[in-house]
């Protein structure tokens, strides 16, 4: 890919798997202790497809996630105990949080992301307008699926496909 295409992830229900893939909330890190933070698993395959999304995207990867304080220093934590960042080549320093979603539409512009990978619809929606190619990430329900304006990618196979 060439140097002008940058790609976002989100990181609950889309690096990190849910406790119950039905439930709208990261359930797994909202109520629970750091212990249990740590022990919740990567969504399947993640591990095998975004260290090839880093090298064709040369690099120019971002993670892009709306939590507050609290979640932020258990996902920092969960990256480092999963070892994240060596095991699939995003550099550290691409790790951008914000308070509110459509703060994640910013972050976009201000990085020139091409590409987003997310769970939500309302995230996806509010970055139509300055991202071309949008991922809607997981399984969706079925008034979702007819929904031309983003990429539906269930699984991390899926995307691989879509993307490369």
């Amino acid at each position: 890919m060439g140097a002008e295409f940058k790609l976002g992830i989100d990181i609950g229900r889309v690096l990190i798997a849910p406790d119950d893939p039905s439930a709208p909330d990261d359930t797994s890190f909202l109520g629970s202790t750091i212990e249990d933070a740590m022990r919740t698993r990567p969504c399947d395959g993640m591990f095998d497809v975004v260290p090839d999304l880093v090298s064709r995207f040369e690099g120019r990867v971002w993670l892009i996630s709306k939590c507050g304080p609290r979640v932020q220093e258990k996902t920092r934590r969960w990256l480092a105990h999963h070892r994240f960042f060596e095991r699939t080549g995003v550099d550290p320093a691409h790790l951008r949080f914000c308070l509110e979603r459509p703060q994640k539409a910013l972050y976009c512009v201000e990085l020139g992301i091409t590409h987003f990978i997310d769970d939500r619809r309302d995230v996806l929606e509010a970055m139509r307008a300055f991202v071309p190619n949008l991922y809607l990430f997981g399984p969706q329900s079925s008034r979702h699926a007819a929904d031309s304006r983003f990429i539906l990618v269930e699984t991390w196979r899926d995307l691989e496909r879509s993307i490369l």
